[in-house]
């Protein structure tokens, strides 16, 4: 099976699993902190909007060096633009997915500065920045819900509150 099909089945699963969280963020909550270090609900939702943008930074170029990495987005001000923001990123980054396996196998290098921190496959670059980056952040998403009484989707099977 070539990559892109694969990575078209992971891609859709997660991020329609990723939708079904970000329709619950607590609109009465969207500044709620579990911790002075944590991001905000708003915060966390926005970024978690804004990981499919990655897809064209791994897909679309060799090199990617955080030196010109733009800033941290001003975190969303309700539900709706959370949600905008994320089908909007998600639409642009499917069809970057349309790629022959030696395409995905070509090096991804990520710098700091001009010194390289690492060179991958695309398909490494692509799952650890887009794919695993998004399950990452929404386990804690899921989490802020679970202490905000806001009931959790299932996502991996049945949760407490979704059998």
């Amino acid at each position: 099976m070539p990559l892109k099909e694969i990575l078209l089945s992971e891609f859709d699963h997660e991020m329609g699993t990723t939708r079904r969280l970000l329709e619950r963020v607590p609109e009465d909550r969207l500044t709620w902190k579990p911790h002075d270090k944590s991001m905000s609900v708003a915060g966390l939702a926005t970024h978690l909007g804004n990981i499919p943008n990655w897809a064209a930074v791994i897909l679309k170029e060799d090199v990617f060096d955080l030196a010109n990495a733009p800033p941290n987005l001003e975190p969303r001000t309700s539900r709706a633009e959370i949600l905008a923001a994320f089908d909007q990123s998600t639409k642009a980054a499917r069809p970057l997915l349309d790629r022959t396996d030696a395409e995905f196998m070509g090096r991804w290098t990520l710098k700091r500065g001009g010194h390289e921190m690492f060179s991958l496959p695309r398909v490494a670059a692509f799952r650890s920045f887009v794919l695993n980056h998004m399950i990452h952040h929404r386990g804690q998403l899921s989490v802020y819900l679970r202490l905000n009484e806001v009931p959790v989707p299932a996502i991996y099977g049945p949760s407490a509150d979704e059998g």
